[in-house]
C-alpha cells in the first residue's frame, strides 16, 4: 500500500474477510487472518477498523488474540481505538418482540432466528422456500418496534435494528478520532449493508469496493471476485508486498 500513513481501511466480515457459511456459527476462519490483519494494522498505524453486522463479543472471538477497532451491529455498538465502548439501549418490549418472533419462526422450518442484542435477524439461508413468509412476518415486527428501529435487508437474511445507526454513520465515527483522523477512507463490503460504508468513503474522497463474484448493483467504485482475493491481498500488504491487480 503507497503511503499507508493517508489511508483508513474499514472491513465488513461476513462474506468479505469471512466466506459465508449456511448457519452464523458456522463460518470458518483462516489461521493466519487474524495475524495478518493485525500486521496491516500496524502498517495503518492502528487505522485499521472492523464493522459488521455481528455483536461486538462474537466478533472478537473470530480474531482472538487481537481485538481491533470495531462498529457492531450496523454501527449500533462501537469500540473505539481507546477500548471505550458505546452502544444503544433497549427496552423489555424489544425483548418481547425477538421472543414472539422465535416463537413464530417455529413454524418455518429451517429458518434461524439470531438474537444479537440490540437487534435481531430471521435467517433462510437453509430454507430459501421460506422466504416469502419471513419477508412478510418481518415488516410486522418492525412495527410493533416502533420508530426507533429499521429493517436491514441482506444475503438471505432480514434484520431489525436500531435505525440511528448505520455502516456509514460507524465508519465517520472512526473518522473523527486518532489514528484514522485526517485519513482517506478505504471500505471494503460484499452486501447492500455495505452501501452506506461505501457512499461515505466516496463523499470523503476515499475508496470502496465490493466484493462480488458476479456483477451487482452497487455504489462501490471496484469489485474484487472473492473473499479469496481479498484475503490474498491482505496477506501481500501485510507482508510489504504489493498485491496482484484483481
Amino acid at each position: 500500500m503507497l503511503e499507508p500513513e493517508r489511508w483508513a481501511l474499514f472491513l465488513d466480515i461476513d462474506g468479505t474477510l469471512i466466506d459465508l457459511a449456511e448457519t452464523p456459527d458456522g463460518i470458518v476462519v483462516p489461521p493466519e487472518l487474524p495475524e495478518n490483519l493485525h500486521r496491516l494494522s500496524m502498517k495503518l498505524g492502528g487505522a485499521l477498523a472492523l464493522v459488521t453486522g455481528r455483536a461486538l463479543p462474537y466478533a472478537d472471538q473470530l480474531f482472538t488474540p487481537y481485538k481491533f477497532p470495531i462498529a457492531g451491529l450496523h454501527g449500533s455498538e462501537r469500540r473505539d481505538p481507546s477500548g471505550a465502548i458505546s452502544h444503544v439501549e433497549i427496552g423489555a418490549a424489544f425483548e418481547d418482540l425477538k421472543a414472539a418472533l422465535i416463537r413464530e419462526a417455529g413454524q418455518w422450518p429451517g429458518v434461524l432466528v439470531e438474537d444479537k442484542g440490540a437487534a435481531v435477524a430471521a435467517h433462510y439461508r437453509q430454507a430459501p422456500e421460506q422466504r416469502e413468509a419471513v419477508e412478510a412476518a418481518m415488516p410486522r415486527y418492525l412495527d410493533m418496534a416502533g420508530p426507533d428501529f429499521t429493517l436491514q435487508h441482506g444475503k438471505m437474511v432480514m434484520e431489525i435494528r436500531p435505525a440511528q445507526a448505520s455502516k456509514g454513520h460507524a465508519l465517520q465515527a472512526f473518522l473523527d478520532q486518532p489514528p484514522f483522523q485526517g485519513r482517506r477512507p478505504i471500505a471494503i463490503g460484499d452486501d447492500v449493508t455495505d452501501e452506506a460504508m461505501f457512499r461515505t468513503a466516496n463523499q470523503l474522497g476515499g475508496h470502496s469496493i465490493r466484493i462480488a463474484e458476479t456483477p451487482a448493483e452497487t455504489e462501490a467504485k471496484s469489485t474484487l471476485p472473492s473473499v479469496a482475493a481479498l484475503r490474498a491481498a491482505i496477506k501481500a500488504l501485510a507482508s510489504g508486498v504489493k498485491p496482484n491487480a484483481a
